[in-house]
């Protein structure tokens, strides 16, 4: 018989929370630094285009992306690095805001002496339109909650589509004012591999090097499939409204639903098993349907935690961006085919959003076309959310890539 199990106490529960992708980029914290590296601080910019036009054609006024920097660009503008964010991230990649304040997600491979040396490397890391963390003051972005100058009004729907060309296209605008010639390298993960692909088929000519960091080579049925059933459950909230929430209650109840999805996607069964079969607190599954087990009480409670500093219209965007990814090529293969650049493909053997066949699938593509591809392969119990927080294990491969 099923015994009735509690939670983990308190502070196990919150640091398995620590490492949801539904808690906000900002408040993850990376893995522990040598107490003698010294705090990176960085600052929060703003970059402001007075008119964007989209890969579809259609203009938006005043498009803000925030950003931030670290290390120095050199005179012949070719010692950047661009740094491309996940689905729920932003552009604290890496450094502090303030001394003793979280760190970057990428911390571990990002500063003075690590994998990416900010003594040797500028590098920068932009904030996305359409970006999920609208209530987070530490992201600033453009999207459907924004005022649509003209009308002095939330745009919703009437946003245009963006895809991820697109956010490419922003990154290049800003890259152009600090006066950025050549990309010595890009790279992300998850999303942000996919913005990184995008990159070295758009520009290869800018392009030195690629990291592409649990991402996947195309945007195939399944994934396209896949994404649909996150936004479903906004679309399904009485409160969304066809997206005219704005000043009125909120789908958050959709939205958090939609970010369970995510989170659990993210994850692995070898994660699983440490919450396991146990009952919710003072919760007994065999009495009611109503009572939850701990993985429910789990799922809510970070799905919550994320859905009060996002919103349902800009998930959607983001959604339609993935389902987007490379659609501007005639195949994915023609896409690649653009690319000059030296490659390392960062995968998770457990990932279970985007497959480690599909990374193999890319460095075997790549490496059919002339390029110089290196693999490493990361492997524990977090999925997808090894390349967030697992980086340092890559750290010899990240000098290697830079190295040549």
């Amino acid at each position: 018989m099923l015994r009735r199990q509690l939670l983990p106490a308190p502070a196990a529960l919150a640091a398995l929370a620590a490492l949801a992708l539904a808690v906000p980029a900002s408040a993850q914290q990376a893995p522990a630094q040598a107490p003698a590296a010294p705090e990176l601080i960085v600052e929060k910019k703003s970059f402001e285009i007075p008119r964007f036009v989209t890969q579809n054609g259609q203009a938006i006024p005043r498009m803000r992306i925030g950003y931030q920097m670290a290390g120095s660009l050199n005179g012949a503008g070719d010692n950047a690095v661009l740094i491309t964010h996940f689905f729920s991230g932003n552009s604290h990649a890496f450094g502090r805001y303030a001394a003793g304040g979280p760190a970057g997600y990428w911390d571990a491979i990002i500063g003075p002496g690590k994998p990416i040396d900010t003594t040797k490397y500028f590098v920068i890391a932009a904030d996305t339109p359409v970006n999920l963390n609208t209530r987070d003051p530490s992201t600033i972005t453009t999207g459907p909650a924004s005022t649509n100058p003209d009308t002095g009004r939330p745009w919703g729907l009437d946003f245009p589509v963006v895809t991820m060309r697109d956010f490419v296209e922003t990154q290049k605008l800003l890259l152009d004012r600090l006066g950025v010639r050549r990309l010595a390298l890009v790279a992300g993960a998850s999303m942000g591999a996919l913005q990184a692909i995008e990159w070295a088929a758009a520009y290869p000519d800018r392009v030195d090097r690629v990291m592409s960091v649990i991402g996947t080579d195309r945007a195939d049925g399944w994934t396209i499939g896949w994404l649909e059933l996150w936004a479903a459950p906004i679309r399904l909230d009485p409160n969304w409204r066809d997206g005219t929430y704005h000043g009125g209650t909120e789908p958050v109840t959709g939205l958090a639903e939609a970010l369970r999805l995510v989170t659990l996607h993210a994850r692995d069964p070898g994660w699983a098993a440490t919450i396991g079969v146990r009952f919710a607190e003072g919760q007994d599954p065999r009495r009611s349907v109503r009572e939850r087990f701990a993985m429910e009480k789990w799922l809510d409670d970070a799905a919550m935690a994320r859905a009060r500093v996002s919103d349902a219209n800009h998930f959607l965007y983001l959604v339609r961006a993935n389902q987007l990814f490379l659609s501007g090529y005639d195949t994915p293969e023609a896409a690649y085919a653009r690319s000059r650049a030296r490659w390392l493909i960062v995968p998770s053997v457990t990932d279970r959003l985007f497959p480690i066949e599909n990374n193999r699938r890319l460095a075997d593509l790549l490496r059919s076309q002339g390029r110089q591809v290196e693999t490493f392969e990361l492997n524990g119990p977090l999925g997808h959310l090894e390349g967030v927080v697992s980086m340092a294990k890559a750290g010899d491969a990240i000098r290697r890539l830079l190295a040549h």
